[in-house]
Protein backbone atom coordinates (compact mmCIF):
# COMPACT_ATOMS: atom_id res chain seq x y z
CA UNK A 1 0.00 0.00 0.00
CA UNK A 2 1.22 3.26 -1.06
CA UNK A 3 1.72 6.10 1.23
CA UNK A 4 -1.02 9.11 0.74
CA UNK A 5 -0.29 11.86 -0.85
CA UNK A 6 -0.09 15.07 0.50
CA UNK A 7 -3.51 16.49 -1.54
CA UNK A 8 -5.60 13.61 0.09
CA UNK A 9 -4.67 13.97 3.70
CA UNK A 10 -4.94 17.60 3.59
CA UNK A 11 -8.55 17.32 2.19
CA UNK A 12 -9.85 14.64 4.93
CA UNK A 13 -8.61 16.77 8.08
CA UNK A 14 -10.57 19.80 6.54
CA UNK A 15 -13.58 17.64 6.01
CA UNK A 16 -13.12 16.82 9.54
CA UNK A 17 -12.12 19.59 11.57
CA UNK A 18 -14.25 21.60 9.62
CA UNK A 19 -17.63 19.54 10.70
CA UNK A 20 -16.08 19.49 13.95
CA UNK A 21 -15.92 23.51 14.19
CA UNK A 22 -19.55 24.32 13.32
CA UNK A 23 -20.70 22.10 15.80
CA UNK A 24 -17.73 23.09 18.74
CA UNK A 25 -16.77 26.38 17.71
CA UNK A 26 -13.74 27.92 15.46
CA UNK A 27 -11.14 25.47 15.10
CA UNK A 28 -7.35 25.72 17.29
CA UNK A 29 -5.67 25.51 14.05
CA UNK A 30 -6.56 26.94 10.23
CA UNK A 31 -6.01 25.48 7.06
CA UNK A 32 -7.48 28.11 5.08
CA UNK A 33 -3.95 28.26 3.48
CA UNK A 34 -4.28 24.77 2.32
CA UNK A 35 -7.48 25.07 1.30
CA UNK A 36 -7.23 27.43 -1.13
CA UNK A 37 -5.46 25.73 -3.31
CA UNK A 38 -7.93 22.96 -3.46
CA UNK A 39 -9.97 22.51 -6.46
CA UNK A 40 -13.97 21.77 -6.12
CA UNK A 41 -14.36 19.60 -9.26
CA UNK A 42 -16.66 22.07 -11.70
CA UNK A 43 -19.39 19.24 -11.77
CA UNK A 44 -20.27 19.49 -7.88
CA UNK A 45 -20.33 23.45 -8.21
CA UNK A 46 -23.20 23.41 -11.07
CA UNK A 47 -25.38 20.72 -9.88
CA UNK A 48 -25.12 22.35 -6.27
CA UNK A 49 -26.17 25.76 -8.17
CA UNK A 50 -29.21 23.54 -10.51
CA UNK A 51 -30.22 22.00 -7.34
CA UNK A 52 -30.61 26.13 -5.61
CA UNK A 53 -32.23 26.79 -8.74
CA UNK A 54 -34.68 24.10 -8.92
CA UNK A 55 -35.75 24.50 -4.79
CA UNK A 56 -36.27 28.47 -5.86
CA UNK A 57 -38.93 27.63 -8.45
CA UNK A 58 -40.40 24.63 -7.01
CA UNK A 59 -40.89 27.49 -4.54
CA UNK A 60 -41.90 29.95 -6.42
CA UNK A 61 -44.56 26.82 -8.52
CA UNK A 62 -45.94 26.35 -4.88
CA UNK A 63 -46.51 29.51 -4.26
CA UNK A 64 -48.44 30.15 -7.33
CA UNK A 65 -50.43 27.00 -6.98
CA UNK A 66 -51.45 28.17 -3.62
CA UNK A 67 -52.39 31.43 -5.11
CA UNK A 68 -54.60 30.16 -7.73
CA UNK A 69 -55.97 27.74 -5.56
CA UNK A 70 -57.25 30.69 -2.99
CA UNK A 71 -58.16 32.88 -5.88
CA UNK A 72 -60.41 29.68 -7.26
CA UNK A 73 -62.06 28.93 -4.06
CA UNK A 74 -62.97 33.11 -3.32
CA UNK A 75 -64.56 33.42 -6.82
CA UNK A 76 -66.44 29.90 -6.22
CA UNK A 77 -67.72 30.81 -2.83
CA UNK A 78 -68.26 34.93 -3.99
CA UNK A 79 -71.46 34.68 -2.97
CA UNK A 80 -70.94 32.85 0.32
CA UNK A 81 -67.75 35.00 1.80
CA UNK A 82 -70.03 38.07 1.36
CA UNK A 83 -72.73 36.89 2.94
CA UNK A 84 -70.49 35.94 6.12
CA UNK A 85 -70.47 39.81 6.49
CA UNK A 86 -74.21 39.63 7.12
CA UNK A 87 -76.34 38.22 9.76
CA UNK A 88 -77.86 34.93 9.01
CA UNK A 89 -81.12 34.82 11.01
CA UNK A 90 -84.06 32.84 11.78
CA UNK A 91 -87.56 34.72 10.31
CA UNK A 92 -90.99 34.09 9.71
CA UNK A 93 -92.52 35.68 6.47
CA UNK A 94 -96.18 36.73 6.55
CA UNK A 95 -97.21 35.86 2.51
CA UNK A 96 -100.39 36.42 0.68
CA UNK A 97 -101.10 34.74 -2.36
CA UNK A 98 -103.71 34.16 -5.14
CA UNK A 99 -103.65 30.77 -5.75
CA UNK A 100 -104.92 30.72 -9.16
CA UNK A 101 -103.26 29.28 -12.13
CA UNK A 102 -100.80 27.46 -9.40
CA UNK A 103 -100.78 23.78 -8.48
CA UNK A 104 -100.63 25.11 -4.52
CA UNK A 105 -98.26 26.14 -2.17
CA UNK A 106 -96.21 23.96 -1.71
CA UNK A 107 -92.63 23.17 -4.15
CA UNK A 108 -91.85 19.72 -5.67
CA UNK A 109 -88.33 20.33 -6.34
CA UNK A 110 -87.91 16.98 -8.47
CA UNK A 111 -90.57 17.88 -10.80
CA UNK A 112 -91.08 21.10 -12.62
CA UNK A 113 -93.88 20.28 -14.55
CA UNK A 114 -96.67 21.72 -12.33
CA UNK A 115 -95.99 25.63 -10.86
CA UNK A 116 -96.35 26.44 -7.32
CA UNK A 117 -96.35 29.36 -4.95
CA UNK A 118 -93.10 28.51 -3.70
CA UNK A 119 -91.48 27.87 -7.02
CA UNK A 120 -91.77 31.96 -7.37
CA UNK A 121 -91.42 32.63 -3.51
CA UNK A 122 -87.64 30.80 -3.41
CA UNK A 123 -86.34 32.26 -6.66
CA UNK A 124 -87.76 35.65 -5.68
CA UNK A 125 -85.04 35.16 -1.65
CA UNK A 126 -82.42 33.74 -3.95
CA UNK A 127 -82.40 36.91 -7.12
CA UNK A 128 -82.94 39.09 -4.08
CA UNK A 129 -79.65 37.96 -2.16
CA UNK A 130 -81.30 36.87 0.80
CA UNK A 131 -80.34 33.24 0.30
CA UNK A 132 -77.38 31.45 -1.55
CA UNK A 133 -78.08 29.82 -4.88
CA UNK A 134 -77.21 26.66 -3.33
CA UNK A 135 -80.35 26.33 -0.64
CA UNK A 136 -82.67 27.42 -3.34
CA UNK A 137 -82.03 23.99 -4.32
CA UNK A 138 -81.39 22.12 -1.22
CA UNK A 139 -84.49 23.87 0.74
CA UNK A 140 -83.35 22.03 3.94
CA UNK A 141 -80.28 24.24 4.53
CA UNK A 142 -82.56 27.05 4.87
CA UNK A 143 -84.77 25.36 7.70
CA UNK A 144 -87.62 26.15 5.29
CA UNK A 145 -91.54 25.43 6.91
CA UNK A 146 -94.39 26.40 5.57
CA UNK A 147 -97.04 26.69 8.14
CA UNK A 148 -99.90 24.90 5.79
CA UNK A 149 -100.16 23.40 2.28
CA UNK A 150 -103.27 24.65 0.16
CA UNK A 151 -105.12 22.83 -2.73
CA UNK A 152 -104.58 23.64 -6.37
CA UNK A 153 -106.04 27.33 -6.82
CA UNK A 154 -106.63 28.05 -3.26
CA UNK A 155 -105.59 31.26 -2.26
CA UNK A 156 -104.42 32.68 1.15
CA UNK A 157 -103.84 36.09 3.37
CA UNK A 158 -101.86 34.57 6.42
CA UNK A 159 -99.61 32.27 5.50
CA UNK A 160 -96.22 32.13 7.56
CA UNK A 161 -93.52 30.39 6.45
CA UNK A 162 -89.88 30.39 8.72
CA UNK A 163 -86.27 29.66 7.57
CA UNK A 164 -83.09 31.23 7.66
CA UNK A 165 -82.14 34.39 5.92
CA UNK A 166 -79.49 37.38 5.29
CA UNK A 167 -80.90 40.08 7.04
CA UNK A 168 -80.12 42.73 4.11
CA UNK A 169 -80.80 45.85 4.03
CA UNK A 170 -84.67 46.50 2.84
CA UNK A 171 -85.27 42.95 2.52
CA UNK A 172 -89.14 43.18 1.74
CA UNK A 173 -88.60 45.56 -0.33
CA UNK A 174 -86.10 43.40 -2.73
CA UNK A 175 -88.05 40.32 -2.13
CA UNK A 176 -91.54 41.80 -3.65
CA UNK A 177 -89.40 43.48 -6.21
CA UNK A 178 -88.57 40.02 -7.94
CA UNK A 179 -92.21 39.02 -6.92
CA UNK A 180 -95.12 39.17 -9.07
CA UNK A 181 -98.21 41.43 -7.69
CA UNK A 182 -100.55 38.43 -6.66
CA UNK A 183 -97.78 37.08 -4.59
CA UNK A 184 -96.37 39.38 -1.78
CA UNK A 185 -94.45 38.94 1.88
CA UNK A 186 -96.64 41.50 3.95
CA UNK A 187 -94.58 41.11 7.18
CA UNK A 188 -91.06 39.63 8.24
CA UNK A 189 -90.38 39.61 12.34
CA UNK A 190 -87.83 37.38 14.15
CA UNK A 191 -88.19 34.20 15.72
CA UNK A 192 -86.38 31.64 18.07
CA UNK A 193 -83.51 29.61 16.79
CA UNK A 194 -85.35 26.29 16.89
CA UNK A 195 -88.83 28.09 15.61
CA UNK A 196 -90.82 25.77 13.01
CA UNK A 197 -93.76 27.18 11.62
CA UNK A 198 -96.14 24.14 10.79
CA UNK A 199 -94.78 22.34 14.68
CA UNK A 200 -95.32 25.93 16.39
CA UNK A 201 -98.96 26.83 14.88
CA UNK A 202 -102.09 26.24 17.19
CA UNK A 203 -104.94 26.70 14.89
CA UNK A 204 -105.46 27.73 11.46
CA UNK A 205 -108.49 29.98 10.13
CA UNK A 206 -109.72 29.53 6.71
CA UNK A 207 -112.70 30.94 4.90
CA UNK A 208 -114.58 29.96 2.00
CA UNK A 209 -116.28 32.83 -0.33
CA UNK A 210 -119.22 31.15 -1.96
CA UNK A 211 -121.98 32.78 -4.66
CA UNK A 212 -125.50 32.61 -2.09
CA UNK A 213 -127.44 30.73 -4.72
CA UNK A 214 -125.46 27.79 -3.87
CA UNK A 215 -128.01 27.92 -0.59
CA UNK A 216 -130.98 27.72 -2.76
CA UNK A 217 -133.73 25.10 -2.79
CA UNK A 218 -132.69 22.32 -5.82
CA UNK A 219 -136.00 23.38 -7.38
CA UNK A 220 -134.42 26.85 -8.05
CA UNK A 221 -132.78 27.87 -11.29
CA UNK A 222 -128.96 27.40 -10.01
CA UNK A 223 -127.49 30.23 -12.03
CA UNK A 224 -130.19 32.99 -10.65
CA UNK A 225 -127.92 36.18 -9.91
CA UNK A 226 -131.44 37.94 -8.55
CA UNK A 227 -131.04 35.67 -5.20
CA UNK A 228 -130.45 37.16 -2.11
CA UNK A 229 -130.19 35.07 1.03
CA UNK A 230 -133.14 35.64 3.60
CA UNK A 231 -131.88 36.12 7.66
CA UNK A 232 -134.27 32.59 7.93
CA UNK A 233 -131.74 30.14 5.40
CA UNK A 234 -128.67 31.99 6.85
CA UNK A 235 -129.95 30.99 10.47
CA UNK A 236 -130.39 27.61 9.36
CA UNK A 237 -127.05 27.62 7.27
CA UNK A 238 -125.31 28.69 10.77
CA UNK A 239 -127.11 25.95 12.69
CA UNK A 240 -125.77 22.99 10.04
CA UNK A 241 -121.81 24.73 10.35
CA UNK A 242 -122.28 24.81 14.44
CA UNK A 243 -122.87 20.96 14.23
CA UNK A 244 -119.10 20.92 13.39
CA UNK A 245 -117.51 22.34 16.14
CA UNK A 246 -115.69 20.39 18.57
CA UNK A 247 -113.91 17.03 18.26
CA UNK A 248 -115.65 14.61 15.40
CA UNK A 249 -114.02 11.98 13.48
CA UNK A 250 -113.71 13.43 9.73
CA UNK A 251 -112.42 10.23 8.05
CA UNK A 252 -115.23 10.74 5.67
CA UNK A 253 -114.24 14.40 4.53
CA UNK A 254 -110.83 13.44 3.27
CA UNK A 255 -109.01 10.55 1.16
CA UNK A 256 -107.40 7.34 2.36
CA UNK A 257 -108.28 7.75 5.92
CA UNK A 258 -110.43 5.32 8.21
CA UNK A 259 -112.59 5.44 10.65
CA UNK A 260 -110.29 3.64 13.10
CA UNK A 261 -107.40 6.17 12.24
CA UNK A 262 -106.75 8.54 15.17
CA UNK A 263 -105.48 10.97 12.95
CA UNK A 264 -108.63 11.36 11.30
CA UNK A 265 -110.40 13.18 13.94
CA UNK A 266 -110.33 16.58 14.18
CA UNK A 267 -111.24 19.63 16.91
CA UNK A 268 -113.07 22.32 15.19
CA UNK A 269 -113.19 25.38 17.15
CA UNK A 270 -115.51 28.21 15.06
CA UNK A 271 -117.69 27.49 12.06
CA UNK A 272 -120.02 30.33 10.86
CA UNK A 273 -121.24 32.22 7.91
CA UNK A 274 -121.27 35.80 7.82
CA UNK A 275 -123.61 38.27 6.54
CA UNK A 276 -124.04 38.55 2.70
CA UNK A 277 -122.73 41.05 0.38
CA UNK A 278 -122.98 42.71 -3.19
CA UNK A 279 -120.46 42.25 -5.91
CA UNK A 280 -121.11 43.08 -10.02
CA UNK A 281 -124.62 42.52 -9.21
CA UNK A 282 -123.87 38.77 -7.45
CA UNK A 283 -124.60 38.29 -3.94
CA UNK A 284 -121.67 36.32 -1.83
CA UNK A 285 -121.29 34.86 1.58
CA UNK A 286 -117.64 33.98 3.54
CA UNK A 287 -117.71 31.04 5.47
CA UNK A 288 -115.44 31.00 8.66
CA UNK A 289 -113.85 28.28 9.85
CA UNK A 290 -110.64 27.89 12.64
CA UNK A 291 -109.50 24.49 13.56
CA UNK A 292 -106.34 22.96 14.83
CA UNK A 293 -105.63 21.39 11.56
CA UNK A 294 -107.48 20.17 8.67
CA UNK A 295 -106.75 17.52 6.42
CA UNK A 296 -106.87 16.72 2.40
CA UNK A 297 -110.12 18.21 1.03
CA UNK A 298 -111.29 18.67 4.41
CA UNK A 299 -112.58 21.87 4.64
CA UNK A 300 -114.35 21.89 1.10
CA UNK A 301 -116.40 18.72 2.00
CA UNK A 302 -117.54 20.64 5.08
CA UNK A 303 -119.05 23.45 3.25
CA UNK A 304 -120.26 20.46 0.24
CA UNK A 305 -122.32 18.81 2.49
CA UNK A 306 -123.55 21.67 4.37
CA UNK A 307 -124.82 22.95 0.51
CA UNK A 308 -126.13 19.71 -0.15
CA UNK A 309 -128.44 19.45 3.01
CA UNK A 310 -129.33 23.14 2.06
CA UNK A 311 -130.64 22.29 -1.29
CA UNK A 312 -132.57 19.25 -0.49
CA UNK A 313 -130.34 16.61 -2.17
CA UNK A 314 -129.18 14.73 1.47
CA UNK A 315 -130.93 14.37 4.63
CA UNK A 316 -129.85 16.78 7.65
CA UNK A 317 -128.96 13.40 9.82
CA UNK A 318 -126.25 12.56 7.24
CA UNK A 319 -124.24 15.36 8.47
CA UNK A 320 -124.12 13.47 12.25
CA UNK A 321 -123.54 10.06 10.45
CA UNK A 322 -120.79 11.13 9.03
CA UNK A 323 -118.71 11.16 11.71
CA UNK A 324 -119.66 7.45 12.45
CA UNK A 325 -117.65 4.82 10.88
CA UNK A 326 -120.27 4.35 7.75
CA UNK A 327 -118.85 5.03 4.55
CA UNK A 328 -121.08 8.31 3.82
CA UNK A 329 -120.69 10.07 0.29
CA UNK A 330 -119.95 13.74 0.85
CA UNK A 331 -119.22 15.72 -2.41
CA UNK A 332 -116.32 18.58 -2.44
CA UNK A 333 -117.39 22.15 -3.45
CA UNK A 334 -114.85 23.89 -5.43
CA UNK A 335 -111.49 25.31 -4.29
CA UNK A 336 -111.82 28.21 -5.73
CA UNK A 337 -113.51 30.49 -2.96
CA UNK A 338 -110.68 28.59 -0.02
CA UNK A 339 -108.43 31.40 1.47
CA UNK A 340 -106.24 30.99 4.44
CA UNK A 341 -107.24 33.44 6.42
CA UNK A 342 -104.59 33.23 9.48
CA UNK A 343 -102.74 31.09 11.58
CA UNK A 344 -102.32 31.03 15.05
CA UNK A 345 -99.26 30.79 17.45
CA UNK A 346 -100.85 31.56 20.79
CA UNK A 347 -98.51 29.43 22.99
CA UNK A 348 -95.18 31.07 21.33
CA UNK A 349 -96.50 34.25 22.45
CA UNK A 350 -97.09 33.54 25.53
CA UNK A 351 -93.54 31.96 26.05
CA UNK A 352 -91.76 34.90 24.02
CA UNK A 353 -94.32 37.28 22.60
CA UNK A 354 -93.24 39.37 25.69
CA UNK A 355 -89.17 38.50 27.10
CA UNK A 356 -87.87 41.99 25.43
CA UNK A 357 -86.22 39.96 22.33
CA UNK A 358 -88.77 38.44 19.91
CA UNK A 359 -92.32 39.95 18.58
CA UNK A 360 -95.84 38.39 18.74
CA UNK A 361 -97.18 36.75 16.17
CA UNK A 362 -99.85 38.80 15.75
CA UNK A 363 -99.88 40.76 12.75
CA UNK A 364 -101.76 43.55 13.45
CA UNK A 365 -99.64 46.13 12.02
CA UNK A 366 -100.38 44.57 8.94
CA UNK A 367 -103.96 44.32 9.11
CA UNK A 368 -104.58 47.29 6.60
CA UNK A 369 -102.53 45.42 4.11
CA UNK A 370 -104.13 42.09 4.36
CA UNK A 371 -107.47 43.80 3.56
CA UNK A 372 -106.35 45.65 1.16
CA UNK A 373 -104.55 42.81 -1.02
CA UNK A 374 -107.65 40.54 -0.07
CA UNK A 375 -109.69 43.83 -2.32
CA UNK A 376 -106.97 43.74 -4.96
CA UNK A 377 -106.25 40.40 -5.70
CA UNK A 378 -108.48 37.67 -3.79
CA UNK A 379 -111.64 38.56 -4.03
CA UNK A 380 -111.78 40.19 -7.67
CA UNK A 381 -110.37 37.14 -8.92
CA UNK A 382 -112.92 34.91 -7.19
CA UNK A 383 -115.71 36.77 -9.06
CA UNK A 384 -114.55 37.06 -11.98
CA UNK A 385 -113.58 33.28 -12.49
CA UNK A 386 -116.83 32.81 -11.01
CA UNK A 387 -118.70 34.91 -13.36
CA UNK A 388 -116.54 33.35 -16.25
CA UNK A 389 -115.91 29.48 -15.28
CA UNK A 390 -119.22 29.41 -13.06
CA UNK A 391 -117.75 27.05 -11.46
CA UNK A 392 -120.05 26.85 -8.34
CA UNK A 393 -123.14 26.50 -10.82
CA UNK A 394 -121.32 23.63 -12.52
CA UNK A 395 -120.63 22.16 -9.48
CA UNK A 396 -124.00 22.06 -8.37
CA UNK A 397 -125.07 20.38 -11.50
CA UNK A 398 -123.16 17.65 -10.32
CA UNK A 399 -124.85 17.05 -6.72
CA UNK A 400 -127.45 14.89 -8.07
CA UNK A 401 -125.03 12.47 -9.44
CA UNK A 402 -124.15 11.83 -5.75
CA UNK A 403 -125.50 8.57 -4.21
CA UNK A 404 -126.93 10.21 -0.65
CA UNK A 405 -129.92 7.86 -0.77
CA UNK A 406 -127.62 4.81 -0.87
CA UNK A 407 -125.37 6.54 2.35
CA UNK A 408 -128.13 7.20 3.90
CA UNK A 409 -129.58 3.54 3.67
CA UNK A 410 -126.29 2.32 4.81
CA UNK A 411 -126.43 4.19 7.94
CA UNK A 412 -129.44 2.60 8.69
CA UNK A 413 -128.80 -0.95 8.11
CA UNK A 414 -125.70 -0.47 9.92
CA UNK A 415 -123.74 -1.12 6.34
CA UNK A 416 -120.04 0.35 6.47
CA UNK A 417 -119.77 0.62 2.70
CA UNK A 418 -121.44 2.42 0.95
CA UNK A 419 -121.23 3.02 -2.75
CA UNK A 420 -118.64 5.65 -3.81
CA UNK A 421 -119.68 8.96 -5.76
CA UNK A 422 -120.62 8.30 -9.19
CA UNK A 423 -119.05 4.75 -8.91
CA UNK A 424 -115.38 6.00 -8.31
CA UNK A 425 -112.94 6.70 -5.79
CA UNK A 426 -111.19 8.85 -3.51
CA UNK A 427 -108.45 6.90 -3.22
CA UNK A 428 -104.77 8.44 -4.34
CA UNK A 429 -106.52 11.86 -4.23
CA UNK A 430 -103.27 13.97 -2.59
CA UNK A 431 -103.98 17.78 -2.63
CA UNK A 432 -104.74 19.54 -0.15
CA UNK A 433 -107.06 22.63 1.96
Amino acid sequence: MGVPSLRVVATGLWRACGAWSRRLGPPRFSLAPMAQNLEVPVSVRAKEEQDKKAWSLQGRVRVWEKTEQKAKKLKSDEDEGQSRKLPKRKVVLLLAYSGKGYHGMQRNVRSSRFRTIEDDLVSALVQSGCIPESHGEDMKKMSFQRCARTDKGVSAVGQVVSLKVWLIEDILEKINNHLPSHIRILGLKRVTGGFNSKNRCDARTYCYMLPTFAFAHKDRDMQDESFRLSAETLQRVNELLACFRGTHNFHNFTSQKGPQEPSARRYILEMRCGEPFVRDGLEFAVITVKGQSFMTHQIRKMVGLVVAIMRGHAPESLLEHSWGPTKVDVPKAPGLGLVLERVHFDRYNQRFGGDGLHEPLDWVAEEGAIAAFKECHIFPSIIDTERRERSMAQWLSTLPAHNFSASALAVADGDTKAPSPLGGSEEGEGDTD
